[in-house]
């Protein structure tokens, strides 16, 4: 793969160099079959193809997937043809902006199939002006004008295809062996062509654990007001990059530091509560980021975006419900209520699904349930109740109830993790004995109106609730049991 730029470097910087270089190679001949050919039908056809931007990145950190993106000159009615007969699927949603995609399958080394997801995007230039949230597309003609334009210098290399020849005129190699993010103009000139990439810096500095120039991250301070232009929506896919990050702390940091974080998420920044030596409390804003670390630790499944979300920001109504206390203490009276209040409606300004905005809010609504637990006092019914508020969530509230535990004192941990435990045996045993995943009554709907002679309506939903309720408090009933309630309920209702 030789290289455009020929810099004269110290032997160790070579040598890291080398390795980089290896370890694309290896990932290059991997997708080769499938770039090759797509790049010979582009050269037939008189145009250019090269891989580019987070491909290349990727396959120097040895780890390309099989989303690959390319760029080229020929424009997109031209791609569409070339590409047409090739794939086996084609999509067109982002061809105002240059971009075909398609889907192709190819052998893999063992024998079974792979599934490659192509972008092709048209040499482009694209900038904001003041007041728009959308960039206005127009076409280059030449690869060195397309990477100019990139958000950051690691993401401004391309390798052309077939040929396999390496262009790297901002020197993003060198750059992304010192792992540093810097941009290929000046940081104010590509924040101005699209703000979005202060907060790419941000979520790369997670993913990525690069570090951000001191430059960049002086152009993000001055400039982060202009991410307001930006749609919620391309706000929320970044920050949920960010925070599906391997070190989100770090990029969270950077937006709170920056000021970013006041436009986008100034929940988080307003956890930095003022302290005074009279009252004291904990940091809040640093325990929160604790907190998101230590339910990282507790994930068993990959990244949990609802988990992680509800770790971040279960603390966010401290500010609202901070109170000095007479004898010095600081109080936080019902912060789990007005914290999922107040994450619902950032969520819901961020254009999250109803559904994500309903389970965050939800776990961070019950977060603090356990610490009624006290030292194992909860009765059986309690312990239904907990069960029933959490519903499907159960078992995230269990790890972040676990992760809300950030004292250095190691006696109180360790008794808070044992009263957990407990907790969670004494569900283990209810759930084996009364199936608590699905509390019911112990009669349905049908039975009910049997049981009392009455048609659909409102008193069926009242007497319903009536023998939950039971259900909750007691456990289990025998039918007989459940009847003579049910029936006790009834006279009395016809006494009112």
């Amino acid at each position: 793969m030789p290289n455009a730029n020929n810099d004269s470097r110290s032997p160790q910087s070579t040598n890291e160099l080398s390795q980089v270089q290896r370890r694309a190679v290896a990932e290059l001949l991997r997708v080769s079959p499938v770039a090759d050919d797509l790049a010979r039908r582009f050269e037939q056809a008189g145009f250019r193809l090269a891989l580019v931007g987070g491909s290349v990145r990727d396959a120097l950190l040895g780890r390309l997937g099989n989303d690959l993106d390319f760029t080229t000159d020929a424009r997109p009615d031209d791609v569409l043809k070339i590409v047409r007969p090739w794939a086996d699927a084609l999509w067109e949603v982002g061809i105002a902006f240059g971009t075909v995609g398609c889907r192709k399958d190819a052998p893999s080394g063992n024998g079974s199939q792979q599934s490659f997801q192509i972008e092709i995007t048209t040499y482009r230039s694209e900038a904001y002006d003041r007041t728009s949230r959308k960039p206005e597309v127009s076409y280059g003609d030449s690869i060195e004008e397309d990477l100019i334009r990139r958000d950051f210098t690691v993401n401004a290399m391309a390798v052309a295809l077939p040929q396999k020849e390496f262009i790297d005129p901002h020197n993003g190699l060198e750059h992304l062996a010192a792992r540093v993010l810097r941009t290929p103009g000046t940081p104010e000139e590509s924040f101005s062509d699209d703000p979005l990439r202060m907060m790419r810096a941000a979520r790369f500095a997670a993913q990525l654990d690069f570090e951000v120039a001191p430059d960049v991250v002086a152009a993000m301070t001055s400039m982060a007001g202009r991410i307001e232009i930006v749609s919620a929506e391309r706000v929320r896919e970044e920050l949920n990059k960010l925070v599906l990050g391997a070190r989100p702390r770090q990029g969270l940091r950077l937006l709170v530091d920056t000021g970013l974080a006041d436009c986008v998420l100034p929940e988080l920044p307003a956890l930095r509560l003022e302290r005074d030596e009279h009252h004291r409390h904990k940091d809040v804003y640093e325990h929160s980021l604790t907190v998101l670390e230590q339910a990282i630790d507790l994930e068993e499944n990959g990244p949990d975006l609802v988990l992680r979300l509800a770790a971040l920001l279960h603390d966010i109504g401290k500010p609202r419900t901070r109170r000095f206390e007479k004898d010095g203490r600081v109080s936080f009276h019902h912060h789990e209520v007005v914290g999922a209040k107040m994450t619902k409606s950032r969520m819901t300004k961020l254009k999250y699904s109803n559904e994500m905005v309903k389970d965050v809010s939800r776990l961070v609504e019950l977060h603090l349930r356990f610490h009624g637990y006290g030292t194992g006092e909860w009765t059986d019914s309690a312990v239904r109740r907990y069960v029933r508020d959490a519903g499907p969530l159960l078992d995230r509230l269990h790890k972040l109830t676990r992760s809300d535990c950030t004292t250095r004192n190691k006696r109180k941990a360790g008794a808070l993790s044992r009263a957990y435990d407990g907790l969670e045996e004494r569900i283990a045993q209810l759930q084996e004995q009364e199936e608590l995943e699905a509390i019911r009554p112990d009669l349905d709907g049908n039975e009910i109106m049997t049981i009392l002679g009455i048609a659909p309506g409102p008193q069926v939903g009242k007497a319903y609730k009536h023998l939950l309720e039971l259900r909750l408090e007691n456990g289990p009933m025998e039918r007989d049991a459940a009847v003579a309630a049910l029936k006790e309920w009834w006279a009395a209702q016809s006494q009112d």
